[in-house]
């Protein structure tokens, strides 16, 4: 769905992000169809203890069973239906099947990838329940959840994270989901803060993409769209441009400096690209900052 990536490269991304002091690795089945979690379990061997892993459950390509999610392409390039089923003997198997790959005996965060409408959630959270209480995982939370399916969750269970889309130009959650989730206590894990890398700065309208890349199906990479976000990073240049931080590192930063948002998930291909990303962690923006970014965004108007 990314253009592919290069074995090495992203073991040497993993470790070189643990010598930075990013220790929080966030996976799933579903990425590489279990390769990159057995990737993360050749990079923690031995330092077990050092690391919080994050992984999923809830997306499935081995049977017909949930409702159906996507048609995609496994590692051989023969055609896969994706699944998302939340039967809760599917999230025990699943579990198993993702310890094994990670060669751990447990898990810090178990999250449901996405909502099943058609398995009543008491069925997940009966699962997590069981695996919490046989040590198997530390904390259950959500991916891709909206307030109203958390709410019903809740009845249940605790959830303590949710993991949703949320950048400079994709703020929707800000309006009903931050504060639900604020109010409740639930941390909020933001990914693609980069928005899928556009907000790098690295893309030019008529950009030519890799086969399988998914991104040009986005309305976000419009030629119109491109433009329109490369000139806002224009307009923020001058504050990253009296050496505090890189485009790349201004907009992570302003990530974490929203409201309610716990952590950024920012996604890299090799060593060299982490490097760029830990530098978010070495500064801060000002107050007046801030004002500034926000009050470029609020002059952004992007096509549908």
């Amino acid at each position: 769905m990314w253009g592919g990536a290069d074995k090495k490269d992203s073991l040497n991304a993993l470790r070189e992000s643990f010598e930075l002091g990013i220790t929080s690795i966030d996976t799933a089945p579903a990425y590489g169809f279990g390769l990159s979690e057995e990737l993360v379990g050749e990079v923690i061997k031995g330092k077990r203890d050092k690391f919080q892993i994050l992984t999923k459950c809830g997306l499935i390509w081995d049977k017909k069973a949930g409702t159906y999610h996507f048609s995609t392409r496994d590692n051989e390039g023969h055609p896969l239906d994706i699944y998302k089923y939340s039967g809760k003997d599917s999230i025990i198997s699943e579990c198993e099947k993702s310890l094994k790959r990670l060669k751990t005996d447990y898990i810090d965060l178990y999250q449901i990838h996405w909502p099943d409408a058609s398995t009543p959630i008491t069925e997940p959270m009966e699962a997590f329940r069981i695996l919490i209480k046989q040590g198997k995982i530390r904390a259950a939370g959500v991916s891709n959840f909206n307030k109203e399916t958390i709410e019903q969750a809740l009845k249940y269970s605790q959830i303590c994270s949710n993991q949703v889309p949320y950048s400079m130009v994709n703020r929707a959650i800000e309006e009903e989901l931050i504060p639900f989730c604020r109010k409740k206590n639930i941390s909020i894990l933001a990914y693609s803060p980069l928005q899928r890398g556009l907000l790098t700065g690295k893309f030019l309208p008529g950009h030519q993409f890799t086969e399988g890349d998914s991104r040009p199906d986005s309305h976000f990479y419009k030629p119109e769209n491109i433009a329109a976000v490369n000139q806002l990073l224009d307009n923020l240049r001058s504050l990253a441009n009296d050496g505090k931080a890189s485009i790349l590192q201004l907009v992570i930063r302003w990530t974490l400096q929203q409201p309610g948002i716990t952590a950024a998930l920012v996604g890299a291909r090799n060593s060299k690209q982490i490097k760029e990303t830990a530098g978010a962690l070495n500064f801060e923006l000002s107050a007046d900052e801030m004002y500034y970014i926000n009050s470029k965004l609020s002059l952004l108007h992007l096509k549908g």
